[in-house]
């Protein structure tokens, strides 16, 4: 066939015009979503709860029974899939959740609801929702409220291990709890993040150790940490939470003299944390004599004196608060002034 023929021009030309065609398609805009995307997040513990869904509106039709119909699956939102997220390993309603992310399906009824975590979590609402594909089903029990014309979804109650999520929409709530073992979840991640950058300073494993300590953890293995930060710093901080750790463990005569060891070592804002510490237990006696020392050891120092004024208040020893006060003042730089004179004034007053 010769490139001139009429048959080599007309496929060229349809081949053109196809190409024209193409390119002259209109590109999608973007407009307003009728259901505007939406997010909550929630943090329990060291554990991350996330809830991605559409919020449709009321719009003066009848949702319970009517447009979300009783005792069928829905996706607890609209348009794509309502899905909700975990960081780490999580039970919900009292049933047990691997990390990652679940579609979020609801099957309303005019009693208890049925709330289903499915595996599935990539699909359009709920229209092709497979019941074997839950990873976990539980009941929910409702609850009337105050008229919310879109659907959201919120977390109420956050504590150390739980928090409860609430579906609200037209006069209707749907909560449920999710917990997690907020304890295990730190400490693996503690033990995880000492394999790393944390294991070449002190604070790390002092950190570690304090952590353990204050949440009844494996003494010996908190114990351990605690001389992995002797090993890289001796200092105050670590001391004393050896000394705390060994105190649990039932050694007070070793857990004293290394208290004893401590405040050797205290630099002034070393004692100045310890004294309100002290003052925060109502052991104000004990900060009292603390902050005395500080001001001992760092006589140039306003800021101790400012301290042990703010003891003796405490304490309610105004004429000695009033006199350290005033040391104080005349030693503060002037963005302290003001706060102090008030001080003085709230004792003279």
């Amino acid at each position: 066939m010769r490139l001139s023929s009429p048959r080599v021009f007309s496929a060229i030309a349809f081949l053109f015009a196809a190409a024209a065609a193409s390119v002259a398609q209109p590109a999608p805009l973007t407009l307003p979503d009728a259901s505007p995307k939406a997010s909550v997040t929630q943090r329990v513990g060291l554990t991350d709860i996330v809830i991605s869904y559409h919020r449709p509106a009321v719009n003066e039709r009848k949702i319970w029974g009517g447009l979300v119909p009783y005792d069928s699956v829905w996706r607890a939102g609209a348009n794509e899939n309502t899905t909700i997220s975990f960081s780490t390993p999580v039970s919900a309603g009292g049933k047990p959740l691997a990390a990652g992310t679940y579609g979020l399906h609801m099957i309303p009824s005019e009693g208890d609801w049925i709330v289903a975590f499915s595996n599935q979590h990539n699909a359009w609402g709920s229209f092709s929702y497979d019941p074997k594909e839950d990873a976990a089903r539980i009941p929910a029990k409702t609850r009337p409220a105050e008229f919310a014309e879109r659907l959201s979804f919120r977390f109420e109650d956050p504590t150390a291990d739980s928090t409860t999520v609430v579906l609200h929409w037209e006069k209707l709530e749907v909560p449920f709890i999710v917990s997690t073992d907020s304890k295990a979840v730190t400490l693996a991640s503690i033990r995880e993040q000492l394999r790393g950058l944390p294991r070449f300073s002190w604070q790390g494993w002092n950190q570690a150790a304090a952590w353990s300590l204050r949440n009844d953890g494996n003494v010996d293995e908190a114990l351990a940490w605690s001389d992995q930060s002797l090993a890289l710093n001796e200092n105050f901080q670590n001391l004393r939470i050896k000394a705390g750790l060994l105190e649990k463990k039932g050694d007070l005569k070793a857990a004293e003299a290394l208290r004893e060891k401590s405040l050797k070592l205290a630099t002034e804002v070393d004692m100045n944390a310890y004294g309100y510490q002290l003052l925060g237990q109502k052991k104000v006696d004990e900060a009292v004599g603390i902050f005395k020392k500080n001001v001992k050891d760092h006589p140039g120092s306003w800021n101790v004196y400012d301290s042990l004024a703010e003891a003796y208040a405490a304490k309610g020893d105004r004429k000695l608060a009033i006199e350290t006060y005033t040391r104080a003042l005349q030693m503060a730089p002037d963005t302290q002034k003001k706060r102090i004179t008030d001080a003085i004034k709230g004792l003279t007053g």
